[in-house]
């Protein structure tokens, strides 16, 4: 199954920070859960980290655009 990637170049940059703290928030919880456990999907951390990147490069864009 693939699964598609979010177009972030459309969101306002409130939505931008909302997703991303949502994020943040989803690889600590996931990061705690690894520490006892075994986790089932490995690669979810990788894939969150990236999302994270791709919202906070789209901010930055955002940010040189406006300047």
């Amino acid at each position: 199954m693939k699964n598609k990637k979010e177009n972030f170049k459309n969101a306002s940059n409130d939505e931008l920070n909302k997703k991303l703290a949502i994020l943040r928030e989803n690889v600590r919880v996931i990061r705690f859960k690894a520490e006892g456990s075994k986790s089932k999907n490995v690669k979810e951390i990788s894939v969150l980290k990236k999302d994270i990147a791709r919202i906070l490069t789209e901010l930055n864009r955002k940010k040189l655009i406006a300047n």
